[in-house]
């Protein structure tokens, strides 16, 4: 029995490999066996979906940066996507973008009165608003003072709908204007050992990255969690996670959040609170901050 056991743990560490992605380049009929096209090994894929389907225990999955975002939510579950002690199955980003926004559609703006128009987004319980790729300003909504006195390109949201003020005599579809679309860009659930790498993480409608229960030894390194409408990070259940060396800023309510019966390391990272959105909200959990240069 336990030599049938360290044959299976050895074979699956010998037969790990990379699986290549490249949004430009790669195609989802090929099995990613290469950075490039080549006769031989085929090519990359196109997705990194395609990617996880293909990968197994311990495998990398290597994502090239080619400037244009990668539009799609990725989900880590179970043994496939776990690794070993000695080899974490790992995602590589080479500071590729993981994008879950979208644009508003032209005709989903609907006139209020004067220059305040509103759209409804199909999820609307977290929510951003960004101009021209960027988070544009927002009110928060103080219910006892009613509607809020919106400043031009200022938004807020209310009863689940999104108001904007334009300029004058301008129409929303004037303005490059998306929204978060997509519900989270990276869940990880029921897994072990995995290693996430230099990746930026945007525009998702609730977190950038989701260890939503039972992800252990999972380490996020060196990643830009940006723009998303919850939290940057969030750590629930009994996931054990540990965050280097990572930017997380101008998220909607929380930067990192923790809830459960979770347990939290950050170390060495750039956490950039707002006053509706604090560096770290606990709702469970343990939490522990580490900056090294604070202490030299």
């Amino acid at each position: 029995m336990i030599a049938c056991f360290l044959l299976t743990a050895l074979s699956s560490s010998v037969c790990a490999r990379d699986i290549f992605v490249d949004n430009v380049a790669g195609d989802d009929r090929r099995k990613g066996e290469s950075p490039e096209i080549n006769a031989r090994a085929g090519g990359p894929c196109r997705s990194i979906r395609r990617a996880l389907e293909l990968a197994e225990r311990a495998d990398r999955v290597v994502i090239a940066n080619t400037g244009q975002p990668y539009h799609e939510s990725l989900t880590l579950q179970a043994g496939r996507h776990s690794g070993l002690p000695s080899r974490p199955f790992t995602i590589v980003g080479n500071g590729a973008t993981l994008d879950g926004s979208a644009p508003v559609p032209r005709d989903a703006w609907e006139q209020v009165e004067g220059n305040i128009f509103r759209f409804r987004p199909r999820r609307a319980t977290f929510q951003l608003l960004f101009l021209d790729g960027k988070p544009a300003p927002r009110r928060m909504v103080d219910r006892s003072q009613g509607f809020p006195e919106l400043e031009p390109l200022e938004w807020c949201l209310l009863d689940r709908t999104v108001y904007l003020r334009v300029d004058k005599d301008r129409l929303p579809h004037q303005y490059d204007l998306s929204y978060t679309s997509l519900q989270v860009g990276i869940t990880l659930y029921e897994v072990r050992h995995v290693l996430v790498t230099d990746l930026v993480v945007q525009g998702f409608q609730q977190d950038g990255v989701n260890a939503h229960d039972s992800a252990f030894d999972t380490t996020l390194v060196g990643l830009t969690c940006r723009g998303n409408g919850r939290s940057g990070i969030s750590v629930g259940g009994a996931s054990r996670v540990k965050i280097y060396a990572s930017l997380v800023g101008n998220n909607g309510t929380a930067q990192v959040r923790t809830e459960g019966f979770s347990r939290t390391e950050i170390i060495n990272c750039d956490l950039i609170d707002a006053a509706h959105a604090p560096a770290t909200v606990r709702e469970g959990g343990q939490l522990t901050i580490q900056n090294d240069a604070a202490g030299s």
